[in-house]
């Protein structure tokens, strides 16, 4: 990665550099700060929960069979390459954080968990802020107050929108909750979603410079009447293995995965359509976190191979079980696990409204949304045809040397070259 990105980094504008990136989370295994490192841009990263600071250097110590899942995914959290000493961890708020979000209750109490994240986030970074920073890299609901700090202070202030505007996100949820009611509870009663989304909309009026991983988010920040002048279309990118190879030959019935939360926003009730047309001929299995209804989830175990969580470290195994991946999303940013996918080798059907890179025919289908014939129809066609599934296995590999990490490096070292600084 380090070469591209220096190749990049002497092909774009020689500002803004001394960034400071805030994050919650490990977006994508830390790359944008991982990225900006390698290219001697970045000054310091702020985040929560981080294996290489604070209490949580302790799972070092213990073998990771030996901990619980919670444990296992905090140990995949390192920022590889970037020194600890770059790195500020607030990891008692992280722990409260964290425990917030597990406790909601309902969309509306995790929506105010997320906005009391965001806001207690902001605080925290700015009384750490360090002098000589230069600009600001930060993510959608975390980074009002920093990007009003930013354009008062003459810095670049570079927001990531990494996933369509809640506004829009809340309607098209509140749209599948009429259509499979008791599914799930998808808008808050409270007013928190309108709150999460004013915010949001703030945030884009702060920013120099708005990021988003598919045209599908900038087609959101548009329909809500954002600033699409100062957006630029960024798609994500993985680590993908040293060496991709090719799928085996299928044996037996298709074996199709999907990866994610197992709710209406990964359009879960349309694999259970699908997996109703195709009974018997093809094998269904879901890995993530079950945000559905018991009824829900009792007539998807009775089709579908349900998985719940698994820490990221072992989702390479159930990429390796698949034939194929289907992700029938309703609303998403650019979703990470497509490109995982095609770094495996696996044909990929999803939507429009995943944001991802499949070409539709070339490497997978892009189908519409809301349409479980549909999804039927095309694996009914690569369960018959595994000549076809062979070719889109190889156009998938191929298709996914376009969307390393080290590629998503380039792309955004040229897109912040193009950011230019607004009057504070």
């Amino acid at each position: 990665m380090v070469e591209a990105v220096r190749t990049a980094e002497a092909n774009s504008q020689v500002e803004p550099r001394g960034f400071v990136v805030a994050m919650l989370g490990a977006r994508m295994h830390y790359a944008a700060p991982r990225v900006l490192h390698a290219a001697g841009r970045l000054m310091h990263l702020f985040t929560d929960l981080c294996l290489v600071k604070g209490a949580p250097r302790a799972l070092n110590v213990f073998p990771r069979k030996l901990l619980p899942g919670a444990g296992r995914r905090m140990v995949e959290r390192v920022p590889s390459g970037v020194p600890p000493e770059m790195i500020t961890a607030f990891t008692g708020f992280g722990l409260r954080y964290a425990l917030r979000i597990a406790q909601a209750g309902s969309p509306g109490e995790l929506t105010r968990a997320f906005l009391w994240g965001g806001q207690k986030f902001c605080r925290l970074v700015l009384r750490s802020w360090p002098p000589g920073a230069q600009a600001l890299f930060a993510y959608n609901s975390a980074a009002l107050e920093l990007l009003q700090h930013a354009r008062q202070n003459g810095l670049h202030g570079i927001l990531e929108q990494s996933i369509v505007p809640k506004r829009l996100e809340r309607r098209l949820l509140a749209e599948e909750a009429t259509v499979h009611p008791g599914w799930e509870e998808t808008v808050d009663s409270d007013g928190a979603g309108e709150e999460y989304a004013a915010r949001e909309e703030a945030e884009w009026q702060e920013a120099d410079l708005i990021l988003c991983g598919s045209e599908f988010v900038k087609d959101g920040i548009r329909a809500c009447g954002g600033p699409v002048d100062r957006v630029a279309v960024v798609p994500y990118g993985v680590d993908t293995p040293s060496t991709m190879r090719e799928r085996r030959e299928p044996r037996g019935p298709l074996r199709v995965l999907t990866v994610g939360a197992v709710g209406l926003r990964k359009g879960s009730p349309y694999v259970l359509g699908a997996a109703r047309v195709l009974r018997g001929r093809v094998i269904f299995r879901m890995v993530g976190k079950l945000s559905v209804a018991p009824s829900a989830e009792r007539s998807l175990r009775e089709h579908v191979e349900v998985m719940g969580p698994v820490p990221r470290g072992e989702v390479a195994g159930h990429y390796a079980w698949a034939d194929l991946f289907l992700l029938p999303s309703i609303c998403e940013g650019s979703a990470t696990v497509c490109y995982e996918a095609l770094a495996s080798g696996l044909p990929v059907i999803t939507t429009p409204n995943a944001g991802s890179a499949v070409r539709d025919g070339v490497d997978g289908f892009v189908v519409p949304i809301r349409d479980p014939e549909a999804i039927a129809e095309r694996l009914d066609r690569l369960a018959a045809a595994p000549d076809l599934l062979a070719f889109m296995s190889r156009n998938a590999l191929e298709r996914a040397r376009e969307f390393t990490v080290q590629r998503y490096g380039e792309r955004l070292l040229v897109a912040l070259g193009t950011g230019t600084r607004r009057d504070p």
